[in-house]
């Protein structure tokens, strides 16, 4: 056992010693899509096959896929989550939701009336000293007042209360004088058009501050003939924050912090996974952080099967500190034992949903554990995504790209999708 310790010790140390400088390309503007195809499964598609990379249009998806496989969405819906208000001096403040703060939990926030809290991002912070903002709104012919209030600082956002007369909810505040945000890098004002564009045909559960992008390109009859092709599919619910977009700045990426992202995953959903020997083709990055850090909470609940949901959280080097093992004997657990795990603390806690957070980055040197394929855009340089599919594809992102852009394929979030089958 001697020899594999070793080398998962030195794989923890090359992974947090990788330069991110290492991950950058050349990406000129006019390769980013600054809109989405006219018709969504229109899009082109870079297929990565063992090593052999060729193309194809995104409706034809099913046709590269194997039958009797199972394939997860991240069905989480992006809020209108940037809020305009103006002071009597005139200068204007933007007020970006991040998450929860009370009540904590996504679906109770939205059904809220009279007040909430927010953790959020404040542009012109500087303007607004004291006091509340105020904003007058109709909804459903009433008349109301939106007040903020500011209530501290929370790590390198606001707390933020909010309070509002009226029979109406959080979600209608937001539907009504929210604004959808769309990516910085996209360098636009946000369209009526984006408020279908840059959500999934899919999207369920509100939450999200971005989009889980490799979805955009699916339509209803590309996901029928997913279903017709003998492909099961099951949903999960990731809610992506505004960390998505926040670049790597240190020269390693052990100086990176990652953020934490919320998700809910069925236990039906984990019972399909067994089904399937616990293997999976993942439609986009967040639904691949889920999946993989599925794996980790059940390897906890192997050794302390009275966990709390707090303490099943999944911190950023966790799979790289401990190894690929983390039993006192060394020994490893297979997926299918972690997600059994899974269902039993659930079994125990009479849940039919899991709730919990992860804060894990996927980087060379990390073994997929359920992840066998995966669906999913290009994303920016140096960029924890890019360091995602270099890590699943054992290096080889760099043809991917260098394919892309010399077959004029369209980059970030309106940009085409890739199949990647290492």
């Amino acid at each position: 056992m001697v020899g594999p310790i070793i080398l998962f010790i030195f794989a923890s140390v090359k992974t947090k010693e990788i330069q991110i400088s290492d991950y950058s390309y050349e990406l000129p503007d006019e390769r980013i899509a600054k809109f989405p195809m006219a018709q969504r499964d229109h899009s082109k598609l870079l297929i990565y096959l063992k090593g052999e990379v060729g193309e194809d249009v995104f409706y034809n998806l099913p046709k590269h896929l194997p039958t009797k496989a199972l394939m997860v969405f991240n069905n989480t819906k992006v809020i209108q989550a940037r809020l305009h208000f103006h002071k009597d001096t005139g200068a204007q403040i933007e007020i970006f939701l991040l998450e929860p703060a009370e009540p904590a939990d996504y679906e109770q926030m939205f059904q809220t009336r009279g007040g909430c809290s927010w953790y959020c991002l404040v542009g012109n912070l500087k303007k607004w000293k004291d006091g509340a903002l105020t904003r007058t709104l109709e909804i459903r012919g009433q008349k109301l007042e939106v007040r903020a209030m500011r209530r501290g600082e929370h790590g390198t956002s606001q707390w933020i209360e909010f309070e509002w007369d009226g029979d109406v909810s959080f979600a209608d505040i937001i539907d009504e004088m929210g604004e959808l945000p769309i990516p910085p890098y996209l360098n636009r004002e946000t369209q009526e058009s984006d408020k279908t564009t840059y959500q999934t045909v899919y999207s369920k559960i509100k939450g999200s501050v971005a989009a889980p992008t490799a979805g955009l390109h699916f339509t209803e009859q590309v996901l029928a003939d997913i279903d017709a092709h003998g492909i099961e599919r099951e949903e999960l619910t990731l809610h992506v924050g505004a960390g998505t977009f926040r670049p790597v700045k240190s020269e390693k990426i052990e100086g990176h912090e990652m953020h934490t992202e919320y998700f809910a995953v069925r236990r039906h959903t984990l019972e399909r996974l067994i089904a399937y020997d616990a293997q999976a083709i993942a439609v986009g990055t967040t639904s691949v952080r889920t999946l993989e850090s599925l794996y980790y909470m059940g390897l906890k609940l192997e050794t302390n099967p009275n966990l709390t949901e707090e303490e099943l959280h999944v911190n950023q080097w966790e799979p790289y500190d401990d190894g690929r093992c983390k039993m006192d004997d060394g020994r490893c657990i297979t997926p299918v034992k972690a997600i059994q795990n899974l269902i039993d603390w659930l079994d125990r806690r009479h849940l039919s949903v899991l709730h919990s957070s992860t804060q894990i980055i996927i980087a060379p040197g990390y073994d997929y554990h359920i992840v066998k394929m995966l669906v999913t855009n290009f994303h920016q340089p140096q960029s924890t995504l890019l360091l995602l599919v270099s890590a699943f594809v054992k290096g080889d992102w760099r043809r991917i790209y260098d394919y892309a852009l010399s077959h004029d394929f369209r980059f970030l979030s309106y940009g085409d999708s890739s199949l990647l089958i290492p």
